[in-house]
């Protein structure tokens, strides 16, 4: 048995407030994580002779690092399982992005696998495998919009309503260590509850335009507040200006679209009603793109942007991470 086209969905962080640090050094957080329609692809196919082959090279990450590979090899070693695999991987999600790309993939091999070496291990027990890979893993074994506190390995599901995401991709690649381990980054934020976050108008306004917008702003960049904030922009703005570059940008006059940073970065992302209203937006950025670029030809004042553009839909399906049902329990 062989398995192809298995999604591995990346994920946003809608706010990410850190409230404490651990002995051990480790940081203490809350978030939401919800699933968008960007992905990568995996392809499994058994192998007899117990080997963990990746198929496709990823460049700058050796096989033994892989997260993909090493998910495997734990559920080899906590199955006890003789069956190997050779894993393809078609990359879609952008890496150093926070998006949870090499941790999306390492749950859904985990998932994957647990369903082509028949080794019926429960959610709990993947999830328990998931996290010493990373502490975004467990959340794409979970399944579903959560609610997380501790390093990211507590979670309780949240209903989030449907929204379209337009995701920016800056020409960088954030290291996450280099900005936790930052001494100017924000450590203190006060805890909140689940009850605070579903009660704030982020699922009040829905339609609504960001509060604020001036009179003359394009009619199709119908944008929704978003709760709290994502207390590692400062740190990432200050280290890799092309980010704070690219929200700048995003930001200015005649666009004035507020895009938030997920994860410790670089990728940026703006908030919908709807698939309408998103994809309005795109083609508002993008004619101004295109018009800075014609200026930029003609004039050494004026630059095009240099930031790339994905445009994503929160869709219901995604609402549920699309293994979710692969595991029984």
């Amino acid at each position: 048995m062989n398995l192809y086209d298995v999604p591995a969905p990346a994920k946003l962080n809608l706010f990410l407030h850190i409230v404490g640090r651990r002995g051990d050094g480790y940081h203490l957080l809350q978030t939401v994580f919800r699933f968008i329609g960007l992905a990568d692809s995996l392809h499994f196919e058994s192998r007899a002779d117990g080997d963990i082959v990746r198929v496709d090279p990823l460049p700058g990450v050796p096989a033994d690092t892989d997260l993909t590979v090493r998910a495997a090899r734990a559920l080899q070693a906590a199955t006890g399982t003789r069956q190997g695999v050779s894993i393809g991987l078609e990359k879609r999600i952008p890496m150093g992005g926070g998006l949870g790309g090499g941790s999306s993939d390492a749950a859904s091999t985990l998932i994957a696998l647990n369903r082509l070496w028949n080794t019926g291990l429960s959610r709990a027990a993947l999830m328990r495998l998931a996290l010493p890979l990373g502490a975004d893993v467990p959340v794409f074994v979970f399944g579903q919009s959560a609610f997380a506190e501790g390093v990211g390995e507590i979670l309780t599901a949240v209903p989030l309503p449907e929204r379209a995401y337009l995701v920016a991709q800056p020409d960088a690649s954030v290291p996450t260590p280099a900005v936790y381990g930052d001494p100017d980054l924000t450590r203190d934020t006060p805890c909140i509850k689940i009850a605070d976050f579903l009660a704030s108008t982020y699922f009040s306004r829905a339609g609504q335009m960001q509060s604020g917008q001036p009179p003359g702003h394009p009619p199709g960049i119908r944008q929704l507040p978003l709760y709290g904030r994502n207390d590692m922009e400062p740190v990432v703005y200050r280290r890799f200006p092309e980010v704070f570059r690219a929200a700048q940008w995003l930001a200015s006059p005649g666009l004035e679209v507020v895009a938030r940073m997920s994860g410790s970065g670089a990728c940026l992302f703006a908030e919908f009603p709807d698939m309408q209203a998103a994809i309005l937006a795109e083609q508002e950025i993008a004619a101004t793109m295109r018009v800075a670029g014609k200026m930029a030809d003609t004039s050494q004042a004026v630059q095009e942007p240099p930031v790339r553009f994905r445009l994503v839909q929160a869709s219901p399906g995604l609402i549920e991470h699309p293994l979710r049902h692969w595991i029984a329990s």
